[in-house]
């Protein structure tokens, strides 16, 4: 069973989530995490003047993806930062390349999720994960997002991301501990879920094919 995580991350905020939800898939017997990053668009100039460059040595290993492999997955798991309240534009670059997998319905019946984070308490999280979904359902995914049994999302003692939709993180401005605590307990659970529900699928198959 071969979960891919999908994820562009400028300064490493989006990568540190990508990995919990990693940490979550593997909990789950039988389950291949994958990690993946998507090209990135910004001139490698602009992301030495931003200290961009030197935050994505943490995560240089991961490999590129190439959009015909996310149709090797069962599931698929995307991580993108918000861009006033919308995916990132290199995500959606991403997205836009796959008309060829979309017109041969080779996503269809595979599960999707969204996770994401914002610089501020009310950045967008929930639109950027709520309209990332149109984008999967045009591809005949399955969505998978996260209950309130999930004590996490209930917590008010603290800023914290993490909604019924999907995954975030809060991650203020400058030097971040971010995610915290709270914010990677939610995304094990998404990465978990996601995995036992796409195995589910795969031992019923019948029924969706």
């Amino acid at each position: 069973m071969v979960i891919q995580i999908v994820f562009y991350s400028m300064y490493g905020h989006i990568y540190r989530m990508a990995e919990e939800v990693a940490a979550g898939v593997r909990e789950v017997a039988g389950a291949n995490a994958r990690l993946y990053q998507v090209e990135e668009l910004v001139p490698d100039h602009i992301l030495e003047q931003s200290g961009a460059k030197k935050a994505r040595e943490a995560f240089a290993h991961i490999p590129f993806i190439e959009v015909n492999q996310l149709a090797e997955a069962d599931a698929i798991i995307f991580g993108t930062p918000t861009r006033f309240g919308m995916m990132c534009a290199q995500m959606r670059n991403f997205l836009d390349k796959a008309g060829g997998l979309w017109a041969k319905g080779a996503l269809e019946n595979k599960v999707g999720s969204v996770f994401t984070s914002s610089a501020t308490q009310h950045g967008g999280q929930e639109t950027t994960i709520v309209s990332f979904h149109t984008t999967l359902l045009h591809f005949g995914m399955i969505i998978v997002g996260i209950p309130y049994s999930v004590k996490e999302l209930s917590t008010v003692d603290e800023i914290s991301g993490g909604s019924p939709y999907g995954a975030s993180s809060v991650v203020g401005h400058g030097e971040s501990v971010r995610p915290s605590e709270n914010e990677r307990a939610v995304a094990r659970f998404q990465g978990r879920r996601v995995a036992e529900i796409t195995d589910r699928f795969i031992r019923e198959g019948s029924a969706w094919k």
